[in-house]
């Protein structure tokens, strides 16, 4: 995995858990890698690991079974999502808005933009 240097690693591995459960990789009350297998697949230390399952246990989207391991929290989709949405609106909308400013970037040029991309989903 290439890791970021802007952003922890334990939070960058968190996020591509996350993305796994969107993209369905990962169902509800489905297991998923122990620490020491996730920690193999994206070559860094158990311990950055514990610190990403912490992080997604803290916020229910994964869950512990003692001695089972880590399972997909019921309504995890959800919670990513909101998690998400969040993110977006607190942290980086404002730095796109800045982007589009310094840029010169008008709103209709955004608005033809953006319906170029919906006609392509």
């Amino acid at each position: 995995m290439d890791f970021k240097e802007n952003r922890a690693i334990y939070l960058q591995i968190a996020d591509r858990i996350c993305e796994e459960v969107l993209l369905g990789k990962h169902s509800e009350d489905e297991r998923i890698p122990s620490v020491r297998e996730y920690a193999a697949v994206v070559e860094v230390n158990a311990n950055t690991v514990v610190r990403a399952y912490d992080y997604l246990q803290a916020h229910n989207v994964i869950y512990n079974k003692r001695g089972l391991g880590y399972f997909v929290s019921v309504g995890a989709r959800d919670v990513i999502l909101s998690l998400r949405r969040t993110l977006f609106l607190n942290d980086e909308i404002d730095y796109f808005f800045k982007q589009l400013h310094l840029l010169g970037i008008t709103p209709k040029e955004l608005s033809d933009r953006y319906q170029e991309y919906e006609k392509k989903q």
